[in-house]
């Protein structure tokens, strides 16, 4: 098994170094690998069927949720398990080898100077970025922006990937990213087609939707996936607090299958969040209300960024939460052709 290992380790670092000179990183192997491993192409294809979509979906996968499985036994779950377990690094590592993967990561431009300064580069690629905030703050604007600067290439703020993006409140406006295309000089046309749009009718649809967009992601190069908004559907599906533990457990394996996706497929995940009125907060305060979720979306989002309105077209982005970032502001204006630079 070992032998196994070293054989996969060496040739990912070869499909890497070759991602690289195609401009395009790819961290996944998919599925299909399996074949060479001795697996069945039925179980590969039950497997898939199940939403597996990777090597690496099935790695971080329990023994329980592959025996759900419909087809497979538990003695061959256990086998591919084992097989897997050589495929992937799934051991202790150097915090100087963990330092050099996240060189791989890159960050997409928000289409603001300052904003983008605030976020040392931009919205990180491999985990989650949430943001909260009022109506009018540009957070439908913001995740219409990243769509397009997400195609762009790395050097200019991009990550030369397609987008995923699953609306759950009807804002999603195509016209926008036409108008976004032009701005950063992209053929509308071929900006529209990078952008693969569902619109989510209920949070058990919501989470559907996610199986489908592994094995969208598993066929091409993505680089971003965009929920507007995460919790929305939730609060209308669960109301009341006889309802409130189910909401939160179903929230919560929704937010734990966005993380295995940001972190399996390298993409960037950006959600959005809606605000309600904090009652314990002051009513002369700067900013009296609190993002609905509570510690579950807390915990799953990496960084959190707080949006409320500035003068005029003027928006303020604060940084809530972040394990890399500090605590800080950054003015940025809604036009047009989405998130730009504050006017003054």
């Amino acid at each position: 098994m070992a032998a196994v290992a070293q054989q996969y380790y060496e040739e990912a670092a070869q499909n890497e170094q070759m991602g690289e000179d195609d401009g395009m990183y790819v961290n996944y192997q998919p599925l299909d690998n399996l074949q060479d491993q001795g697996v069945a192409v039925n179980d590969i294809q039950k497997l898939t069927d199940a939403g597996f979509h990777t090597i690496e979906s099935v790695a971080h996968a329990t023994v329980r949720k592959l025996s759900e499985v419909r087809g497979l036994s538990e003695a061959k779950v256990l086998k591919i398990k084992e097989i897997v377990k050589g495929m992937v690094q799934l051991e202790f590592q150097t915090a100087a080898d963990a330092l050099e993967a996240r060189k791989n990561l890159v960050t997409l431009t928000t289409g603001s100077t300052e904003l983008d300064k605030l976020l040392e580069g931009g919205i990180e690629t491999g985990s989650i970025t949430e943001v909260f905030g009022e109506f009018r703050t540009g957070k439908t604007q913001l995740c219409h922006t990243l769509c397009v600067t997400c195609q762009m290439p790395v050097t200019e703020g991009g990550a030369e990937g397609k987008a995923i993006y699953i609306d759950t409140e009807g804002t999603f406006r195509p016209q926008r990213l036409q108008a976004i295309a032009e701005r950063f000089g992209l053929d509308p046309s071929v900006a529209l087609e990078n952008v693969a749009y569902a619109r989510a009718h209920n949070s058990e649809h919501q989470t559907e939707l996610l199986k489908l967009a592994a094995a969208i992601m598993s066929q091409d190069r993505y680089a971003l996936m965009v929920v507007d908004s995460a919790t929305a559907l939730y609060r209308t599906d669960y109301s009341g607090r006889g309802e409130l533990s189910e909401r939160q457990m179903q929230l919560a394996q929704f937010l734990r299958q966005l993380t295995r996706l940001a972190e399996e497929f390298g993409v960037a995940v950006f959600i959005t969040n809606q605000v309600v009125a904090n009652p314990d907060g002051m009513s002369f305060a700067k900013d009296s209300t609190k993002p609905i979720g509570g510690n579950i979306i807390a915990h799953a989002s990496t960084t959190r960024l707080r949006l409320r309105k500035g003068r005029g077209e003027n928006r303020i982005c604060t940084v809530f939460d972040s394990p890399t970032l500090p605590e800080a502001d950054a003015q940025y204006a809604v036009g047009p052709q989405g998130i730009c630079d504050a006017q003054d």
